[in-house]
């Protein structure tokens, strides 16, 4: 036994081959100590062929003031968990930017077209705005394009201003993909969770009805019934102003748009209602509906909320298309949609892409930003998806 050469009163043993692969400190008397200060070492014994340090009290505890401090581990959330890993990630904060800011545009539409001194539906036809000689209905040279008057330059036809048609449309194009995403979602999660918790025939039932919604071409199914839609909320209490075209969007792309996420979460439910946290719950006797809302759709979040950021843009583009082929929201309501559908019947475009790029490069940013922010989500909530 021999003292350390630091100059503490440690000391020092070759543990046998036979002991057992535990490396640890033991704390021995110190000879230089009275036996009544003396402890019993009572750790196990250190690995085979390990060195094992014997140390008085007050070296021990000169060392643990010379250690520094080590930081203490706080558990986070899953959304907290997402949340800094996404901050990690450049493309990640760029496109939360890009949403943002677009959400902004949208819920700011009124304020900024006050200062701008414009609105979505005035019209401007007089010769003092619109060629009518060369190409009748053509916006004058200073009219076409952005300047201190009109931000974005007047549309052709009507003269109407483009920045506040297009803040207005972001209005519309984002409130329709949200609502319909969120009845989407609430659809697809409780009858989902539904049919993998209970099995049997409602399990049956309700996959049944989700392959007959998945076989249905959605298209088609939406530009049918789109029409029909309208004309039965004529005369209700949303039969005021815009709200008929908008409500019936969100009815039909919602309702049309809940079976995939249903048999993802399906799946999820089969494998979670075998956990101990959910046969507890049973024993316990809770109801089966506590049990569905308290404790499986909670465990099942993450896939939610990774399929409604995935959702977003696509009900946008399908808000756009039925826009576009006139089906959607019409004129003189504002949207992005029906923006393009007025430069390309015209073929107004031909005389100046400006009119068509404003409203496609802004549908373009907008679903491109939400499609990287959900891959971002996917892969922070599921870190085994990440692409390497």
């Amino acid at each position: 036994m021999s003292q350390h050469p630091s100059g503490n009163r440690d000391y020092w043993y070759t543990v046998p081959a036979t002991h057992t692969p535990e490396h640890r400190r033991i704390d021995v008397p110190d000879p230089h100590e009275s036996p009544s200060r003396t402890r019993r070492a009572s750790t196990p014994e250190p690995s085979d062929g390990q060195v094992a340090t014997f140390s008085s009290p007050e070296s021990a505890a000169a060392t643990a003031e010379r250690r520094p401090t080590a930081e203490i581990a706080t558990a986070r959330s899953l959304l907290g968990t997402a949340w800094l890993r996404i901050r990690r990630s450049r493309i990640a904060v760029a496109a939360l930017i890009v949403v943002a800011l677009m959400v902004l545009f949208a819920i700011l539409a009124p304020v900024l077209a006050a200062i701008e001194g414009s609105d979505p539906f005035t019209a401007r036809t007089g010769p003092d705005f619109l060629d009518d000689f060369y190409t009748p209905g053509l916006p004058l040279s200073y009219y076409r394009f952005p300047s201190g008057e009109h931000w974005l330059g007047l549309e052709p036809g009507l003269g109407r201003d483009i920045f506040a048609r297009m803040a207005y449309g972001a209005r519309i194009s984002l409130t329709i993909a949200l609502l319909s995403t969120a009845v989407s979602v609430v659809l697809g999660t409780v009858l989902g969770a539904a049919a993998g918790y209970f099995g049997g025939k409602v399990d049956m039932a309700i996959s049944r009805v989700m392959d007959l919604f998945l076989a249905f071409p959605h298209l088609l199914l939406v530009l049918s019934l789109t029409p029909i839609m309208q004309s039965r909320l004529r005369g209700t209490a949303l039969d005021s102003g815009s709200l008929v075209p908008i409500a019936s969007l969100v009815i039909i792309l919602g309702f049309f748009g809940w079976a995939y996420l249903a048999r993802v979460v399906r799946g999820q439910v089969l494998s979670i209602r075998q956990q101990e946290f959910v046969e507890a719950a049973q024993a316990y006797g809770a109801s089966h509906r506590s049990i569905i809302f308290r404790q499986i759709i909670p465990n099942v979040m993450g896939v939610v909320l990774v399929y409604a950021t995935m959702m977003i843009p696509t009900n946008i583009t399908a808000e756009a298309a039925l826009s576009f082929l006139g089906v959607g929201v019409k004129d003189p309501t504002p949207s992005w949609g029906q923006m393009l559908n007025a430069a390309q019947s015209g073929n107004w475009y031909l005389s100046d892409p400006w009119f068509l790029a404003v409203p496609a490069g802004a549908l373009v940013i907008t679903v491109l930003a939400f499609n990287l922010l959900g891959d971002a989500v996917r892969d922070a909530l599921d870190p085994k998806s990440s692409r390497s």
